[in-house]
């Protein structure tokens, strides 16, 4: 995992915290499933001992991950966001010029994208077609249903 992941101080905080949790209560937990299910017997046909030794790979998994991402996280300052123009960060209102519907959308790293939020990734379609475009210009997204267009009415923070 060598590109940057761009992430808010608060983000940074939690994927920490997560990380904490992950190593010092789910995984002595994980531990603790696999040993008990271990006692009940023969291992060839124990689905328990299979389980546990499963979520316990995940948890594995979740905490590489993290690892990861922690390792690679550039801390972002919104005091030096540029609001200008669309950068990860800023929020934007947009038109759709085809259904002329407006919608305002925050772009965000990947590891804080929520839709439900208004929360897109700087890597989605829409992110990405959106990124470096100023108030008033518009932007052709490639997306599965086809050329989308949006026009940026306004860019803040």
């Amino acid at each position: 995992m060598a590109e940057t992941n761009y992430v808010t101080q608060d983000t940074f905080e939690k994927m920490k915290r997560d990380l904490q949790d992950l190593k010092t209560i789910d995984r002595p937990a994980a531990s603790k499933a696999i040993a008990e299910a271990r006692e009940k017997g023969d291992l060839k046909e124990n689905a328990e001992y299979d389980a546990a030794k499963e979520a316990q790979g995940m948890l594995e998994a979740r905490i590489k991950y993290l690892e990861g991402v922690i390792a690679t996280a550039r801390i972002l300052d919104e005091s030096t966001i540029d609001t200008s123009r669309v950068s990860i960060l800023t929020t934007v209102k947009v038109t759709n010029l085809a259904t002329k519907k407006t919608a305002t959308y925050q772009i965000v790293s990947e590891n804080e994208a929520d839709l439900k939020e208004g929360k897109i990734s700087v890597t989605s379609p829409i992110g990405s077609g959106l990124l470096g475009k100023l108030a008033g210009e518009v932007a052709e997204v490639k997306a599965p249903a086809g050329i989308l267009k949006f026009k940026v009415e306004e860019i803040s923070l």
